[in-house]
């Protein structure tokens, strides 16, 4: 399995700045009343690129729960999953770009159009509208496995001479991936990589022992860990996960990953869409995620606010997949 090592202190420079910014932006992404605020003429469709229950498809769900009142629409949560992305990008980029057609992205998005649909979709074809969260892979597997951190993961994957499953969203080149392969070259070992088009298909694998390891957020398995039926191994970010405190990181466990690659959620349309509009759009999303209902979930689910613009965002689009692409040609 060919090693993809990227530049550490780049990543490291371009996702820090990213952070910094977009938490520095927070509280200045309030509508004005000459800027006007977003008042949809119809419906909102949200199209998913997950099946239900994910941690971006809860993500959308409840802050949807918080935006209907806001702009006085009813908003249709609909999962198109298929294609790594693909099958949902595509409805988005034919929709008219009047606000009524969104879409949430992760950083799979920005590697897929690097890698898989390389040729297929590029950031040109969608209107990059505002970034929302952002939060730490985590490894696990079921309760009772004999594998209880990354040291025993890492010693199955060189006793089963790399055979050893891991689970995760998206194929080849998608953020987890990218994630895990910087824990194999890290440990100077390998994995056999298993893709889903959701964390609840991760799990459902990993319950039913048909992959030995799960890569996900914790939002989408948190039920799973409340119940006592997944244990876990390994945090790739810069701290241990609320909630889940007995859970040591990556590099506390003595392995060298740029905590900074966690995942990052986002909102974007069609391309065309006005950039007043676009503007209009993230500071609905924005105030609503400053609900008491969507601060509750968003601290239980362990994820941090971050909260871009337009601007800023499509920026950061163009920023994180030169840092991407050269993690994946090394």
């Amino acid at each position: 399995m060919k090693k993809y090592h990227g530049s550490s202190s780049l990543k490291k420079y371009c996702f820090a700045s990213f952070l910094s910014l977009s938490i520095a932006l927070g509280f200045s992404a309030t509508s004005t009343a000459d800027e006007g605020e977003w008042r949809p003429e119809g419906p909102v469709r949200i199209i998913m690129h997950t099946s239900a229950g994910g941690s971006a498809d809860v993500f959308i769900r409840t802050v949807a729960e918080s935006l209907e009142p806001k702009i006085g629409q009813t908003i249709a949560v609909i999962n198109s999953p298929g294609g790594a992305g693909a099958t949902q990008m595509a409805r988005v980029r034919s929709a008219n770009p009047d606000g009524l057609t969104l879409a949430v992205n992760t950083l799979s998005h920005f590697t897929g159009m690097l890698t898989n649909l390389k040729g297929t979709f590029s950031i040109e074809d969608f209107s990059w509208i505002a970034t929302a969260q952002s939060d730490p892979n985590l490894i696990w597997t079921r309760t009772g496995s004999d594998i209880e951190d990354i040291n025993d993961l890492v010693e199955e994957a060189r006793a089963r001479d790399g055979r050893v499953a891991v689970g995760g969203f998206g194929p080849v080149g998608s953020t987890q991936h990218i994630a895990l392969r910087m824990l194999e070259k890290a440990a100077d070992v390998e994995f056999e990589w298993v893709a889903f088009n959701s964390t609840p298909d991760i799990v459902a694998a990993v319950l039913g022992g048909h992959v030995d390891v799960g890569m996900s957020n914790l939002s989408g398995a948190q039920a799973y860990f409340e119940a006592g039926r997944l244990q876990g191994l390994g945090v790739h970010g810069a701290e241990r996960v609320d909630g889940l405190d007995d859970v040591a990181t990556l590099e506390e466990q003595g392995f060298d990953v740029d905590s900074s690659w966690v995942q990052v959620r986002g909102i974007f349309g069609p391309a065309g869409m006005p950039m007043e509009l676009q503007q209009q759009i993230a500071d609905a999303f924005h105030e609503a995620m400053r609900s008491e209902h969507y601060q509750n979930y968003a601290r239980n689910a362990g994820v941090t606010d971050t909260w871009m613009g337009p601007e800023e965002y499509t920026a950061f689009a163009h920023q994180i997949s030169e840092v991407a692409k050269a993690q994946l040609e090394e």
